[in-house]
């Protein structure tokens, strides 16, 4: 059970509020990826709502199925009731059988959900297709349904697959999906200004709306960090340089790579370039690295408390997307921040990198350009006070913006009106 504190195990007494939180992807305790719903689920139980958490049994961050061992696991030691809904696995994060997988699922939760009342319903997007589906129980129901954007799809699916007309066909399914959750929401949460105003490109004003980044458990990050302090031992003199997270098509890490090789090449060996975490460009970029004569290390996908430690070790962590990429605050924000340490932005999100800006934990620096990105590594490296000063800066911001046992009480007051 989570720092959330004692919670009696929620059997649906009458007098409490039941809510649905319906989401594909949800990391369990334990498991690999990101468990926000799941802590989300934690946190209403904790405030006195019967919740149930409807996800899937495939664990798409490791492309399989989980056991029932752990599912029952699972459901035994969570604060609140989890069903988990067959669908297709699949192997990669675009292809056609990921669209079959979540059609399944969502025809999965239309009856799993016809078959239970409640009093809510709270849906990830994405999927959109899940959530279209999840609202329209709401509807037949007249209970309110609130949207959780997460991501855009299938704005982030062109990153991976961007073919005139053939993308077009194969993504109209999440477009009209997108499209039907937001008419159908009573409230919308996003993980930005633009998540939250994203059903505004539809032409779809939702009643109300709130903005709510991603952030993490801080009380968590700060234990974690304590528990394994002994994990990651940084050498005296050394100056390191973090990117934690996936490495895909989204994230500029071969600028990053080339960065570090000019900076190697002026003899500043003292700075290293950590990678943490793993994904399909991971062989590519590990010998683009190779050729560059700086230290640049990979470590791995680790667990939840070494990376953390890593993070809090470095001097610099990098929030390193492409051009085109359309994320916007993502999730690894609240842990660099956390971190307490200065930040490089390469993202071209408008929203945040004004926020870099103004609140002044970090540098923006424009994608592809590894001249520049090296440029602004060294003067880090070179100017220590600003240094410590954008971490303070950075960890109070955490503190106050992005720590989720404040910041998700704001849902739930939300919540509480639509109710």
């Amino acid at each position: 059970m989570s720092d959330l504190g004692t919670v009696l195990r929620i059997t649906g007494r009458k007098d409490m509020k039941r809510i649905a939180v319906v989401a594909n992807d949800v990391a369990m305790p334990g498991e690999k990826g990101l468990g926000r719903l799941y802590y989300f689920s934690e946190l209403l139980a904790a405030n006195g709502f019967d919740v149930e958490l409807i996800t899937a049994d495939f664990q798409h961050w490791e492309k399989q199925y989980r056991s029932q061992e752990k599912m029952e696991e699972s459901r035994k030691n969570a604060p609140f009731r989890i069903t988990f809904l067959h669908e297709l696995a699949y192997t990669k994060n675009v292809e056609p059988k990921r669209i079959l997988s979540y059609r399944l699922l969502a025809k999965n939760a239309a009856k799993h959900l016809s078959a239970h009342e409640y009093d809510l319903i709270y849906a990830l997007v994405p999927d959109n297709h899940l959530a279209a589906t999840a609202g329209q129980y709401a509807k037949s129901r007249c209970i309110p349904f609130v949207t959780d954007v997460e991501d855009l799809w299938p704005e982030a699916m062109r990153m991976v697959l961007d073919i005139p007309v053939v993308s077009d066909i194969l993504f109209s399914y999440f477009t009209v999906n997108a499209k039907k959750a937001y008419s159908l929401a009573d409230a919308v949460v996003g993980s930005s200004d633009e998540y939250r105003d994203e059903p505004l490109k539809y032409g779809i004003n939702v009643p109300k709306k709130k903005t709510v980044y991603v952030g993490n458990d801080l009380q968590k990050f700060d234990s974690s960090v304590k528990e394994f302090s002994g994990s990651v031992v940084k050498p005296d003199g050394e100056f390191w340089v973090t990117y934690a997270g996936t490495i895909g098509t989204s994230y500029d890490l071969f600028t990053f790579v080339e960065a570090a090789g000019k900076i190697a090449a002026q003899g500043r060996n003292e700075i290293k370039y950590l990678i943490l975490g793993d994904g399909p460009q991971r062989p590519e970029l590990e010998a683009a690295a190779k050729k560059t004569g700086a230290d640049i290390r990979f470590p791995g996908f680790l667990p939840f408390g070494e990376m953390a430690v890593y993070l809090v070790q470095s001097d610099v962590t990098l929030n390193s997307l492409v051009e085109k990429a359309p994320q916007s605050i993502v999730s690894k924000i609240g842990d660099y921040l956390a971190a307490g340490k200065p930040m490089i932005n390469t993202g071209l999100n408008k929203e945040f990198c004004a926020k870099v800006e103004t609140d002044g934990f970090g540098i923006n620096v424009h994608p592809g350009d590894a001249d520049v990105l090296a440029k602004a590594i060294l003067s880090l490296a070179d100017d220590p006070s600003s240094c410590r000063r954008m971490g303070e800066i950075a960890r109070t911001i955490a503190q106050t913006q992005f720590n989720r046992a404040q910041t998700y009480l704001g849902i739930i007051d939300m919540i509480r009106e639509l109710l």
